[in-house]
């Protein structure tokens, strides 16, 4: 009877599985196409979109492709690698460096060698605090002066913390003693099915061969120039091939992943060490533009059907921001610090809040931080929290 009982829920469980959606990212352009395609939200949308991809998404693609290939000309190991692990002090310092790489890849590195005993617990809360993750593409594509200055500061910022922890406690301090399973991505070691190994191969193709021609009309774009009058073309037709190619490019993203939790919504694409840079990059850009399109669409539909000014309500919170940003910036993943970057650039969030947002964000680096050692994972996010709220309140009270 237990053997039968067994069969009939597994056959059960069968049956309810194949009625599970699948690709649940696909709600993004269904939703788009959708709201395209309505008469009383068309015009809206079709400007938020045409504004993600020329004023947005053609800027991270194109850094992202720089930094990309950067990354594989400097991947080889060196003296300052050896440098890195000699002391405590200078492991805070290289990890904040690597922090303050824009994307999350340094600071995974730090947290996973924190784990396995390589590195200092000082250099975990050091590079925590200095990383902003995916963020950072999109604010040095939108405002480069002040992306850097951001970084910058964060990279200070991190120093400065993790010597400060160097001093309270020892280099060992809540490392886990034990751990059964390598501290790497495991998604990163599986084969992916066919079809997402094609639509991640389909979005690589997609932003090589659109890249150089889409930064050029961004750029003109930037200087101000009508693109539609320039080449005599009909109104809007410019904004119509940029909302167009954002959908392509979210319908593409949409199947090169499977979600299933909130690690795998708010967290990048893990990518293959062997991969294309114009591929990596493609991966980074859509999941950075994703979570642009969702803000700005978002912003602008409730400004539209409430008529509502978000930059207005967000302003009278006042005193109140650069704690929202620095609580927004504990939640792991970049997805939600994206958010915020895209709330700062539209102007409804004002720099403090940036500033507390990136410092008290950790990215993607919390979660193996998460998986292999939560209590160091915790402490380490409240220490980072702190001079968060220490330099977003600063600048609020001296300059804003």
């Amino acid at each position: 009877m237990d053997s039968i009982k067994i069969s009939t829920q597994t056959a059960i469980g069968f049956k309810l599985a194949q009625f599970r959606p699948a690709y649940r990212r696909l709600l993004l352009p269904i939703g788009l196409i959708t709201l395209l395609l309505a008469p009383q939200t068309r015009q809206s949308v079709l400007l938020s979109l045409a504004d993600a991809y020329w004023a947005v998404a053609c800027y991270v693609a194109f850094t992202l492709s720089l930094y990309h290939y950067l990354a594989r000309l400097f991947r080889h190991p060196n003296r300052v690698v050896n440098l890195y692990h000699s002391s405590p002090t200078y492991q805070v310092l290289f990890a904040s460096l690597l922090g303050a790489l824009p994307g999350c890849g340094g600071a995974i590195v730090v947290t996973t060698q924190f784990v396995s005993g390589r590195v200092g617990f000082g250099a975990l809360v050091a590079v925590l605090t200095s990383t902003m993750g995916d963020a950072a593409f999109l604010l040095l594509a939108s405002q480069p002066k002040t992306g850097l200055v951001v970084i910058v500061v964060g990279c200070v910022v991190g120093c400065l913390t993790g010597w400060c922890v160097n001093v309270m406690h020892h280099e060992g301090f809540l490392r886990p003693k034990h751990t059964s399973t390598s501290p790497t991505h495991q998604c990163c070691r599986n084969h992916s099915p066919s079809i997402e190994q094609t639509a991640i191969n389909l979005q690589g193709k997609f932003w090589q061969w659109l890249l150089l021609p889409s930064a050029i009309i961004a750029g003109l774009n930037s200087f101000q120039v009508d693109i539609n009058s320039l080449l005599s073309l009909p109104t809007l037709t410019m904004e119509w091939i940029g909302a167009v190619l954002i959908v392509v490019s979210m319908l593409l993203w949409s199947l090169t992943k499977e979600i299933s939790d909130y690690q795998s919504t708010v967290a990048e694409d893990c990518k293959s060490f062997s991969s294309h840079p114009m591929q990596k990059a493609a991966q980074d850009t859509n999941f950075v533009t994703a979570w642009v399109v969702v803000a700005f669409v978002a912003f602008e539909l409730i400004q539209a059907s409430a008529d509502i000014q978000m930059s207005a309500i967000l302003n009278d919170w006042g005193p109140w921001m650069p704690m929202a940003g620095m609580i927004i910036g504990l939640l792991p993943g970049c997805g939600p610090q994206i958010l915020v970057t895209s709330l700062y650039l539209s102007g409804a969030a004002p720099l403090s809040t940036q500033l507390s947002n990136a410092i008290a964000n950790d990215g993607d680096a919390l979660f193996p931080a998460i998986a292999f050692a939560p209590k160091a994972a915790l402490v380490a996010s409240l220490y980072s929290a702190l001079p968060a709220l220490l330099i977003g309140y600063g600048y609020y009270w001296l300059f804003e």
